[in-house]
């Protein structure tokens, strides 16, 4: 894959994108760089913003929402009909677990786009096409706040952040892309600038009646069957410590939690729904 070096804060962005042109602001998520790209076999490859995976297994545990999400919602067929090399392109975006915003879960995609870069051009599509694209592959892009907005009347230092469209609080920032493929971030200096404390009297029995009460193991259940899934043991850990991962503050396990003991109480619950059904 392509290296894709860090989006610039404003103070750092090249001249050109504030001086002349239309301006799109997108809305700043906290998430997990991702990317992905179809391979010729029909396979996806993934990555974050350091690395490449051989094998969708190899990312984080906090990755695994977004893997399973693109794999089984990108369409394929419209991607392939749409370009010649589908290798040539690649997606990025974040992959929506906690990283110091806790978003409203439930309604916030695994994943969400924010750039697609074409090996083929050399450059990343111009912003007014990402959004269609993702569409029509079946996934999101980031929140639109303003588009075409004109360079020389945006300043980054009396620009008021608005609120996320993913939870009920502000965005973590603002991203600034002009057609050319320049671009910048602005972030928000109230968003995600300090960690909340972990509690460090967690136990795995709190985390597995949180992460494994009736009312979330119904919930997935039901996405398996609408997804023509049995409804196993097996099937329903894996959602279920799926969404755990992608929602918990990683440093919990940091305080001596064990995710071994973690997954075997939950697998625990699990078995007692399923056998009360």
């Amino acid at each position: 894959m392509h290296s894709f070096p860090p989006v610039p804060h404003v103070d750092d962005a090249p001249d050109a994108l504030l001086e002349s042109g239309h301006l799109w602001l997108l809305e700043a998520v906290a998430g997990g760089p991702f990317r992905f790209r179809l391979l010729e076999s029909g396979l996806i490859e993934f990555g974050d913003a350091d690395r490449v995976y051989g094998s969708p297994d190899e990312l984080p545990p906090a990755y695994q929402h977004a893997v399973r999400h693109v794999q089984e919602t990108l369409d394929r067929e419209a991607l392939r009909a749409a370009v010649g090399d589908v290798e040539a392109i690649t997606f990025l975006g974040q992959a929506m677990q906690y990283r110091s915003v806790d978003y409203d879960w439930a309604r916030t995609p695994s994943f969400l786009g924010t750039e697609i870069w074409s090996a083929e051009a050399g450059r990343f599509r111009p912003p007014d096409a990402v959004d269609t694209i993702y569409e029509r592959l079946g996934l999101e892009a980031v929140n639109p706040i303003e588009q075409e907005v004109r360079a020389r009347d945006f300043d980054p230092e009396s620009y008021r952040i608005p609120d996320s469209a993913w939870y009920d609080g502000p965005a973590a920032g603002v991203v600034i892309r002009d057609k050319s493929g320049h671009r910048a971030r602005l972030p928000n200096p109230d968003v995600g600038d300090s960690e909340p404390a972990v509690p460090t009297e967690t136990t795995v029995t709190d985390l597995a009646e949180r992460y494994g009460s009736r009312q979330r193991l119904a919930r997935l259940s039901e996405r398996l069957r609408e997804a023509s899934q049995p409804v196993t043991v097996e099937a329903l850990l894996e959602r279920t410590l799926e969404s755990a991962f992608r929602e918990l503050d990683p440093r919990v396990f940091e305080t001596g939690l064990d995710r071994g003991a973690f997954r075997a109480e939950l697998a625990d619950r699990i078995q007692r729904f399923l056998n009360e059904q």
